[in-house]
């Protein structure tokens, strides 16, 4: 049975689309086939219903202050944004498959976690990264943009942003934070009450940095889902945890649900930690005055996750030209430029400078400079890849029972 709010959701959606659906979905064979003049020409003056994880009102304000009207004002697109992210996008879809209906979600915000699920119901169009003319700019031999989870890409994702985990702390309150995973247990006893982690997908990614730290050898978990790597290294990462619960925030008694809960207790002072997959968020959020100007953000050793999130187009959506327009733009140079500002989101960009025209190099080699955040250069050093997404399916299951509950 899905639940009420998966039905909330799909009634949204249908009640959003009804007045601009054609009811129609499209071949993906007619479609890819196209060139991109042809896609271009027949994605125009359409609606786009974008599936995302709306957390995040800085996010929010880039896409619906910019990129909103930019993709209207240029291309007659009304892009419709709705919240939805993981679980739920791939829920959705299986109810209108499974109701003979095509789908009224046309693109969404995903990485390695959605993209597995979502292979698994062939859920995407594509390739679609070969039609589109910004993925020149690309360097898709990166393995940290052409790689999701351990999964190739292979066309089938647009790569929208690429991040790095990094603690945040307050200087003004900590003058050394721990600065390798190794020295966190004996700072968390001496500093009780300052440290949670949240749960949700930044805190699953703390603990696979976490657990690729204690492992030493960040090759164990490259390739596929391996249950002996898994099993002990989750296993000593909860042994940790649980024994510094009396230490955490509230004792441990609870954790945030929500990553922006965390941050406004970091804001409000009543931790002196957080979190962020966006190596830059700092920055943006010293600048808008939601954090103090005494937060600093930094990677501790041996390293953090670093990876791309992506665009999808829905298979069976009904404006895949339109999509596959809007994910263009979003991989666009201007896009890209305008996102990477820490006033304005700080996301760094998956384009690779050396393949930009000249002058857009000399824009990027101009954005304002981090103040707050390690340069991306000096952290580089310090990036695992993503392993494969069972090994954050299984940490949402077993950090609920091992540790929220308690379950041993």
């Amino acid at each position: 049975m899905f639940t009420m709010n998966l039905v909330r959701v799909i009634l949204f959606l249908s009640l959003l689309c009804t007045a601009c659906s054609t009811n129609e979905q499209r071949d993906p064979a007619t479609v890819l086939n196209q060139s991109w003049d042809q896609i271009d020409e027949r994605g125009r003056n359409q609606p786009v219903v974008l599936l995302m994880w709306l957390g995040d009102p800085y996010i929010n304000d880039y896409m619906n202050k910019y990129v909103k009207p930019t993709v209207k004002e240029r291309f007659g697109i009304d892009l419709q944004i709705s919240g939805g992210q993981g679980a739920q996008i791939v829920q959705t879809l299986v109810a209108e498959r499974e109701a003979g209906q095509p789908s009224q979600i046309d693109m969404v915000w995903i990485n390695g976690e959605t993209f597995y699920q979502l292979r698994q119901i062939d859920g995407l169009l594509g390739p679609v990264t070969d039609r589109m003319p910004n993925a020149r700019y690309v360097d898709f031999s990166n393995p940290f943009i052409g790689v999701d989870f351990q999964q190739p890409v292979n066309g089938m994702e647009v790569p929208w942003g690429n991040v790095q985990l990094a603690f945040i702390y307050d200087s003004q309150r900590i003058s050394q934070p721990p600065r390798s995973f190794a020295e966190l247990p004996a700072y968390i006893k001496a500093h009780p009450g300052q440290f949670t982690i949240p749960n949700e997908f930044t805190g699953m990614t703390v603990l696979k940095s976490w657990m690729i730290a204690l492992s030493g050898d960040p090759k164990l978990f490259q390739g596929k889902f391996r249950e002996d790597v898994y099993e002990k290294w989750s296993g000593e990462v909860f042994r940790q945890i649980n024994e510094l619960k009396p230490y955490f925030w509230k004792r441990g008694e609870t954790f945030p649900e929500q990553l922006s809960t965390l941050h406004q207790l970091f804001a409000n002072g009543e931790v002196a930690f957080t979190f962020s997959n966006n190596d830059a968020e700092v920055d943006n959020k010293v600048n808008l005055g939601f954090f103090p100007k005494t937060a600093r953000a930094y990677v501790p050793a041996p390293g953090t996750i670093q990876n791309t999130h992506y665009m999808g187009i829905i298979r069976t959506g009904q404006h895949p030209e339109a999509a596959m327009v809007v994910a263009n733009f979003l991989m666009s140079p201007e896009a890209q430029l305008k996102k990477m500002d820490p006033n304005v989101w700080g996301d760094h960009t998956v384009l690779a400078i050396n393949k930009l025209p000249a002058d857009y190099q000399t824009k990027f080699n101009n954005l304002p400079t981090r103040r707050y955040a390690p340069k991306r250069d000096l952290i580089q050093g310090l990036a695992f890849q993503e392993p494969a997404p069972e090994y954050m399916v299984r940490l949402y299951k077993d950090f609920r029972t091992k540790v929220i509950e308690n379950n041993k």
